[in-house]
């Protein structure tokens, strides 16, 4: 097993294939990621010019339409039935319970909204998402990109810098799954603790921030 195979956890379930071959199948999920990151683009400027923005399941089944479209035939729709995470230990609930917990993981950013940090919010997000495991394939991008939208939006800005905070996951997924095995021990034994996913968002925002102050001919101290 290859190291970019062990830092993988990938779903399983039934459903046809609407592409078969390797390349066009990672060709689709390329093009899908960039229509993915500027619809979720499009949602942070529209949400900070309307000054308002509630998470609805609506937006998260929208995301995940354009991550999967033409790949799967579950595009933005919740899983029909259960499914498997090759590599870790969490067993996602049954799918009848999926649209109501999508609802109250929903309930629970809109009820903080203000009270809440959008690192906090952000990192609820990634591991919730995660937890529900909402679709057949591509929990893991949704889940990343609904957590950045969040994040823009309670912080006020369409955040600059690349690589982004999902690509920095995509780079290195150790420490993610890390902080999402730590969310699910918590919840195990009946609490919500996110803090080490925030701890992993909040040093990922300030890569990203420090990639836009350097491009902008900014000198980080250690380079002074």
């Amino acid at each position: 097993m290859t190291g970019d195979e062990r830092d993988r956890r990938d779903s399983r379930a039934l459903e046809p294939e609407l592409l078969s071959d390797p390349q066009a199948k990672a060709a689709a999920e390329t093009r899908n990621g960039l229509r993915q990151y500027d619809a979720a683009i499009g949602t942070i400027q529209s949400a900070l010019e309307r000054g308002s923005f509630k998470l609805r399941p609506s937006l998260i089944l929208a995301l995940h339409r354009e991550a999967l479209a033409g790949i799967s035939s579950y595009a933005g729709n919740y899983r029909p039935g259960g499914v498997a995470i090759e590599g870790s230990q969490h067993a996602p609930v049954a799918a009848h319970l999926v649209p109501e917990l999508v609802e109250d993981m929903c309930d629970y950013v809109n009820d903080r909204w203000d009270a809440s940090t959008p690192i906090h919010l952000a990192a609820y997000l990634m591991w919730r998402l995660n937890w529900i495991h909402p679709f057949a394939d591509g929990n893991g991008r949704t889940s990343r990109i609904v957590s950045y939208v969040v994040l823009s939006i309670r912080a006020g800005a369409v955040l600059p810098g690349t690589p982004t905070i999902p690509d920095y996951i995509v780079d290195n997924r150790k420490p993610y799954f890390d902080a999402l095995d730590a969310a699910d021990l918590a919840c195990r034994s009946g609490t919500i603790d996110v803090s080490r996913m925030e701890a992993l968002l909040a040093a990922l925002l300030a890569k990203q921030l420090a990639s836009f102050y350097q491009a902008a001919g900014g000198k980080l101290p250690d380079e002074q």
